[in-house]
């Protein structure tokens, strides 16, 4: 290896850390969302249901759809709830936006935006798609596509055909992430460059 390639080398060692920094420091809030409000009941507020009171088909919800559930507070133009058992088992948002926002465990809120929310109550995972914008004291997340495991704290997103995937992550000791826009970076011809600091 040359001494040319070293500054390189270091700068790619660089980036690949803090890549891996900000994907925990961006999941690991999320991990935290409020776990009682799953125990708590559902409230549901629209301007027309369709359905059935069995597990025979979903209820459509539509007309400017509102859902309660302790902290977690979701709106949609059309809702479709999925019960098994007598319990509900699925719930898919989907509006221009839908609209979905929760108290963490540690108090502070997260807010969500996207086209399609679907939430999988029975494995715990809700798929969020369609302009993607996820934000929280602690950083920003927006894409296309991302998938929550509220089991494990996981979260998956861009990738193959998914597009790209934006974060911003705010010192622990900053304000919101609203707080204060980018600086802009250099041009670089299309290639990555380190995190200021890194």
């Amino acid at each position: 290896m040359s001494p040319d390639n070293s500054p390189q080398r270091a700068t790619l060692r660089r980036l690949a850390g803090w890549t891996l920094v900000a994907i925990a420091i961006v999941a690991s809030p999320l991990a935290m969302a409020r776990k009682s409000d799953r125990n708590q009941p559902m409230d549901v507020n629209a301007g027309k249901q369709v359905g059935s009171l069995d597990d025979a088909t979903p209820t459509v919800l539509s007309g400017g759809v509102t859902i309660d559930q302790g902290t977690l507070h979701a709106e949609a133009s059309r809702a479709e709830i999925s019960t098994r058992g007598g319990d509900i088992s699925r719930v898919v948002f989907n509006g221009s936006p839908a609209r979905l926002k929760q108290q963490l465990d540690d108090g502070t809120l997260m807010n969500a935006v996207a086209n399609k929310i679907d939430y999988n109550v029975n494995n715990e995972t809700v798929v969020f798609t369609g302009s993607v914008s996820i934000k929280q004291p602690r950083g920003t997340l927006s894409g296309e596509r991302v998938v929550y495991n509220m089991a494990s704290g996981q979260v998956t997103s861009g990738g193959e055909g998914n597009g790209r995937v934006n974060m911003r992550i705010m010192p622990k000791n900053a304000g919101s992430a609203d707080a204060k826009p980018a600086a802009p970076t250099d041009s670089n011809n299309g290639t990555d460059q380190p995190a200021e600091g890194g």
